[in-house]
């Protein structure tokens, strides 16, 4: 595998299942495992990436061997380059002339929200939160000139209303320095 040309992930509501279905994901196709892991409140995510036939198949046979325990999943052929460093905290946040946020109720929805916003809009993911300490709750935070973040947001918002994950979006524009310094 030369490099990640796509990503997918199946989240569900059982550890047992999701380790199950994690062990399944990387069988049926030559996948990177990114990340199989619980997060809060007691579900488990399986992360992958790779060629886009193989992350697809993983995904689909993830689908079915997590059945009735599927929250959700996601399936991105051509990620964009922020996706990584944002999921990973890798960024350095630098200038902020505004923040975007999207709180969603997926992990899932987060992924699409960030990558969809920054295909879209210039904005730059800043963190990715996937997992603990958050009730079930995951996030992407974005920054950029006011315009660019709005547009992101919107975008995202946008990707994932109809799903019911949508918990709650903002654009700041002008942030305290105080707040810009929690930030970097």
């Amino acid at each position: 595998m030369n490099q990640i040309e796509a990503i997918g992930l199946v989240e569900l509501n059982s550890i047992a299942a999701g380790v199950q279905t994690a062990d399944e994901m990387i069988k049926v196709a030559p996948v990177l495992l990114i990340a199989a892991m619980t997060i809060c409140p007691g579900k488990y995510i399986s992360l992958v990436g790779g060629e886009v036939s193989a992350v697809e198949s993983s995904v689909k046979r993830g689908k079915e061997v997590g059945d009735e325990w599927v929250v959700d999943t996601l399936f991105i052929p051509n990620v964009h380059p922020d996706v990584f460093p944002a999921i990973t905290g890798t960024v350095s946040v630098g200038a902020i002339e505004a923040i975007g946020i999207i709180e969603t109720f997926s992990v899932a929805s987060a992924i699409v929200a960030g990558d969809g916003a920054a295909k879209v809009a210039k904005v730059r993911l800043t963190e990715l939160r996937l997992a603990q300490g958050l009730a079930g709750k995951y996030f992407v935070v974005m920054t950029g000139h006011v315009s660019d973040v709005s547009a992101g947001v919107e975008a995202g918002v946008t990707l994932i209303r109809e799903s019911g994950m949508l918990v709650k979006s903002v654009v700041i524009p002008r942030p305290h320095h105080d707040l810009k310094q929690k930030m970097d």
